[in-house]
């Protein structure tokens, strides 16, 4: 009986002891993967960037601890805060006017640091800055079809940007008139979306080949119909952990 006793009194301690081993383990930092840090910047016209960019997509990215996402509508906060950031996630169609925010979004690229640009980020929003769509965007929007719904067809599955996304997919949405700038950074399609009204195909999510960092363009993002579906969801999260090389 005692020997029962003392059997029983070791096994509970080996227990114990294992369970503390995995619980140390779990609580250390450097057994974890680190937040990817993203800067998103909104704020503009013709889209509720609270409603889908600040809550469903941070929430998004932030889901399972993929990411740690401080959102901004102050163009003017970028320039401190790009220092402290592994990917800027452009939704903004408002100016970005000073000058040293410019240099300094390109000087992030320049330093291997990854990009999105979401929807309004991919519209010829600046004339006085031509070199933002011919460098980062390889092209841009002038215009898009009526909301309404159209067909989104992956062109290429292989790519990290596209995994777990069905090969077609359709929603409602604004589908944007992409066009490449022949004279810009080139640009590699993953996946189309033909005009139900004009039958023209246009590139819907592309990636901008920078020849020192990676940029993801993601053309969909109006409003519900995007922002609360799987397939958007799993591009912007997936163009996030690529860009940050993740």
């Amino acid at each position: 009986m005692i020997k029962a006793f003392l059997r029983s009194g070791f096994v509970l301690l080996l227990t114990c002891l294992l369970g503390m081993g995995v619980s140390n383990a779990e609580k250390d930092p450097s057994k974890k993967k680190k937040a990817i840090r993203v800067l998103m910047v909104g704020g503009g016209s013709s889209h509720d960037f609270n409603r889908w960019y600040k809550q469903e997509d941070v929430a998004t990215l932030q889901k399972d601890g993929l990411a740690s996402v401080d959102y901004t509508d102050d163009p003017t906060t970028i320039l401190a805060k790009l220092p402290q950031t592994d990917v800027l996630f452009l939704t903004n169609n408002q100016p970005i006017q000073d000058d040293a925010t410019r240099k300094a979004i390109f000087a992030f690229a320049e330093a291997g640091k990854g990009l999105v640009l979401a929807h309004p980020a991919l519209w010829y929003n600046w004339k006085d800055w031509p070199e933002y769509n011919q460098q980062l965007v390889g092209g841009g929007s002038r215009g898009h079809d009526k909301y309404g719904n159209f067909e989104v067809v992956i062109t290429n599955k292989k790519h990290p940007v596209t995994k777990g996304i069905p090969a077609t997919f359709s929603l409602d949405d604004e589908l944007y008139y992409y066009k490449i700038d022949p004279s810009g950074t080139p640009v590699e399609v993953l996946a189309t979306a033909k005009s139900p009204k004009s039958g023209e195909v246009f590139p819907n999510l592309i990636v901008v080949k920078h020849p020192k960092t990676r940029i993801v363009g993601v053309c969909l993002g109006h409003d519900a119909a995007s922002h609360t579906y799987e397939p958007y969801k799993t591009m912007i999260r997936n163009a996030v952990k690529w860009v940050a090389k993740k």
